[in-house]
Formats: C-alpha cells, structure tokens, sequence
C-alpha cells in the first residue's frame, strides 16, 4: 500500500519505489485529508520518474532541509533556539516540498504564529497568558524559516527563496532596575536563581552563557572568565573580568554537590546544571518583589544601564557586552547626558532678574 496511517499520528504517510527500483522513499504528507495525500503521493511519483528517465532534479521536502540545516549547525550556541523554532514550524511544514513554501503560504504561518497565546514555563507546566506573542517572537520564527530556505538557496535544491516583509516591531523602552529593585529581586528569589541573577547583574552575560558556563572558563586568580565564539551570539571571544562579587558568588558554588557527568558545570540545583531560569520561582519572585514586565534578559540590559549612568565610555561597553556593533550599545547612550552637558549652557544671558539669581 502506498497511502497508510500510523497510530501515533493523524496525518497520512507514503511509501513509493524509484523507477528501476532501489531503496523506498517514504515519509509523512504532512495533511490528514486522504485526498490531498493521494494527490501528494502522486506528485511525488511522477517526480520521480522525471528525476529517473528525464534528468530533472530531485524536489527536497521541508523535512530533508532540516535535517542538514540543524546537522550544518551542530555546536552553535543559537541552535537550541532554532530547534524550538523548527520543532513549532513542523507542524504546519511537515512534507512539504521546498519548492511549496511561497510567501503566501509563510505569511499565513506567521498570522497563526501571531495569534497564539505567550506561554510560560511553571513547575506544574506551561501556562498560557492573557496575551498573543510578540512580533519580535513572530520575526525570529520566520527568521528561522526563512534561513533554511536560503540555506537550501546554498545547496541547490531550490534556485531562490521567497521575499517576506518582517512584522512591524514597535520599539519598546529599556527596561532596567534599579539598585534597590534589584536587591529586592535577589532577596526573593530562591538562592541558586539569585546567584545566578546576581552573576548576571555583575557580568552582563546572556542567560545561555550562565547556564552553560563551566569551571574550565573560569580562572578566579586572575579574576577572569570567558566565553568561547562558538557560545558568543556575536562569534567572538568574549573576556569577562570578575568583580568582587562575581569572585563570590563563584566561590559559593564550589562547594555545591555535583552529579559525576556534571562536574565542570558552574551553576547547579539539586547535582544538575540550571538551564530553565524562567519559572514560577522566577515569576512569583518578580511579584513579591513589586517588579512588573521584567524578563530574564533585562538583567543584562539593567548591567548595560547601571554602566552608561556611572560613565563607561559606549566603545568600552560594547567590548565588555561582546556586541557586534556601536550601533547595538547606542540604544543605552540616552541614560546618560553627560557627553551633552557642554552643548546646553545658557544661549544667552537670563532676561528676568529673579532667573539670574537661581
């Protein structure tokens, strides 16, 4: 049989024989309505027997770019993320051949994307918000979708990858704590997470580059640790020095027990490196703490604040965070005035008495 069912899943599957035989080819059509699979699986038959008696190029599903696109990747820091990204997309492109996936079909997916309620992670599961993801979560997504088809750009199987508009981000404002909100915040967390928040206050280190960091990254003689470009969003060697309190909070985990297959992980909870931050600890910690909209990431973005306001020069900035560009640490430049005061003296002087004695 050429069309079949499996029980742990709805859609309909094929399994088809080249012409002049060879191995079977076979895989989800990515639909449940029978007569869409049957006209799947005989589109799929008569490319075949085009690739075999006419020369003409195999048509690549959605599923085989994946596989390379995440197998091209092994090791990079972002792929995790990607991975999310893929695993949501196959849903909707699960079979689909590349040649398929036009803009229509991708701005539809975005629109789902866009309608889905924002979930978060808690101890009894995921929880649905009063609310719809975010276009920034919409673009990254595409993002992702959009990068495998112009991998398959690279490999040949498609000759060109559809053009998209990205959805309309509405800049929002940096959002930072201040030093009494972030004390507040520490004390309400549960320990492992505040050392981890506190590490992350003193170094500027994304969430990934917390979670994964290892002993072997870490030299607290020379008061220095630092991230490998293969763990860098930016690709480049970061160098983080340590403050004092950096320097402590890595000295109290090094007396923490540890399972034997993680002994070079820094940060860990009951044996186990900590790689989920955003829990209902987190989130209830937040609440007690009187912190509203405030994500694990703008730990960073208080770091990069709390270093404009007391005058670190943007270059030196832009070194110490591992950003790409001047132009990614300028959004924190209006913190701080300083570099204005001398272009704001007194045009001319005050016409009214009383101003002149102020």
């Amino acid at each position: 049989m050429s069309l079949f069912k499996r029980s742990s899943s709805p859609n309909w599957y094929y399994k088809l024989y080249p012409p002049g035989g060879g191995q079977a080819l076979q895989g989800s059509t990515g639909t449940q309505h029978k007569a869409k699979a049957q006209e799947f699986h005989d589109r799929l038959k008569a490319d075949l027997w085009d690739q075999a008696k006419l020369g003409h190029k195999p048509r690549y599903t959605w599923n085989d770019a994946v596989v390379r696109y995440v197998a091209d990747r092994e090791g990079l820091s972002s792929l995790e993320t990607s991975k999310t990204h893929l695993r949501w997309l196959d849903q909707h492109l699960s079979g689909v051949q590349l040649v398929d996936i036009d803009r229509n079909r991708i701005d539809a997916i975005g629109h789902i994307k866009r309608m889905e309620p924002r979930v978060v992670q808690t101890r009894k599961g995921p929880k649905k918000l009063g609310r719809n993801v975010s276009a920034g979560t919409v673009n990254r997504v595409i993002g992702v979708l959009k990068a495998v088809l112009n991998a398959a750009v690279e490999w040949e199987w498609i000759d060109r990858a559809p053009k998209t508009k990205k959805t309309k981000v509405v800049s929002r404002r940096i959002r930072w704590l201040t030093p009494p909100e972030a004390g507040r915040l520490l004390t309400e967390l549960p320990t492992h997470l505040a050392d981890m928040a506190q590490f992350s206050l003193e170094t500027g280190l994304r969430r990934a580059n917390v979670t994964g960091l290892l002993w072997s990254q870490v030299d607290i003689v020379r008061r220095v640790a630092w991230i490998h470009p293969d763990q860098a969003k930016a690709r480049k060697a970061i160098t983080v020095p340590l403050s004092d309190t950096a320097i402590a909070v890595l000295l109290r985990q090094r007396g923490k027990k540890r399972k034997p297959e993680y002994v070079e992980s820094v940060f860990v909870y009951h044996g186990k490196p900590v790689y989920q931050t955003v829990t209902a600890a987190w989130t209830k910690a937040l609440k007690r703490a009187s912190i509203r909209d405030f994500r694990w990431h703008d730990l960073r973005h208080t770091w990069a604040s709390w270093h404009v306001q007391r005058g670190t020069p943007l270059q030196v900035l832009k070194e110490l965070g591992g950003w790409e560009t001047l132009e990614m640490v300028q959004r924190y430049a209006h913190l701080s005035a300083d570099h204005l005061a001398q272009w704001v003296q007194p045009m001319m002087a005050p016409a009214i008495p009383q101003l002149a004695a102020i």
